[in-house]
């Protein structure tokens, strides 16, 4: 499985009393670096987040985002009653005393201090969740970032073809370029000497081939593909590694640029680079 770094996964959870969201973002970057944003209170989670993002994630710049309500509807009030009697009791007979018959308001006792009361947060609970919900986010991350991948991978396998193509197109240009050189080079001889030596035509021949042999870059275009079929077909976190390959072939392509003595293989070449940098481009998001 091939893996991009760039992502978006949320999970939400809903519990008695409150609520929790874990949204992560990642984008790539060379190596892994998590940037948790938490709220107060569960800012004891920053190090265990961090953990999991560590065993889950091998590269990309990850910040993951944890968001906590408290769900008023869902919070169970306590009245104290005892204390609700006795704050009635005692303004009655306050009322008694300044001559005033009016009665208790409701709403003035509640507001008291100690009179409504709601359950303590279960931290130790609500900390949990939290950690149990980052694990169905990071599942969620690691889903879409395959599904990228998956689309990269089969972008990259599209330039090999088209590299193979190039390749293909230059060494079937390759006799006729050489007969071509052997008669532009046995011409510009015989202008300049009217019965050249065959021998001496031979080795300048054979010194021109030498120049203009790209053999060898055709070979190594051919390993370097193949090895990142491999990869690809193999899987994991290969990113690292095509980069490298990368700047193989592009060695190879510059070469035999370099080498060239005809439009074909100038154009085969430089198709063969743009290939080549879109693959680069597309391995930079490669995890």
């Amino acid at each position: 499985m091939i893996c991009s770094m760039t992502a978006f996964a949320r999970a939400d959870r809903h519990l008695e009393g409150f609520s929790l969201a874990w949204e992560i973002k990642s984008v790539n970057h060379r190596y892994l670096e998590v940037s948790p944003r938490l709220p107060d209170t569960l800012r004891a989670l920053e190090n265990g987040a961090r953990e999991k993002c560590r065993q889950t994630l091998a590269r990309g710049k990850v910040e993951i985002t944890l968001r906590y309500q408290l769900i008023e509807s869902d919070v169970e009030l306590e009245l104290n009653e005892a204390l609700v009697k006795k704050l009635s009791d005692v303004s009655r007979r306050v009322g008694d005393l300044v001559q005033h018959s009016g009665q208790v308001n409701p709403m003035e006792i509640l507001r008291y201090p100690g009179v409504l009361s709601s359950q303590e947060l279960d931290v130790e609970l609500l900390q949990k969740e939290a950690l149990s919900l980052l694990d169905e986010a990071l599942k969620a991350l690691i889903d879409t970032r395959a599904r990228e991948g998956e689309q990269l991978g089969k972008l990259i396998i599209d330039r090999l073809d088209g590299i193979m193509a190039q390749v293909e197109i230059v060494k079937a240009a390759i006799p006729r370029i050489k007969e071509a050189q052997r008669e532009r080079l046995r011409k510009r001889i015989q202008d300049v000497v009217e019965s050249p030596d065959p021998d001496r035509l031979e080795q300048e021949l054979v010194m021109q081939a030498q120049k203009m042999d790209v053999d060898e870059e055709l070979d190594r275009l051919v390993t370097h593909v193949s090895e990142v079929r491999r990869i690809i077909k193999k899987g994991g976190h290969i990113g690292r590694r095509l980069d490298f390959l990368m700047q193989e072939l592009n060695r190879e392509a510059n070469t035999l640029a370099s080498k060239s003595v005809d439009s074909e293989t100038t154009a085969a070449a430089v198709e063969l680079k743009v290939l080549i940098e879109q693959m680069r481009e597309q391995i930079q998001n490669i995890e």
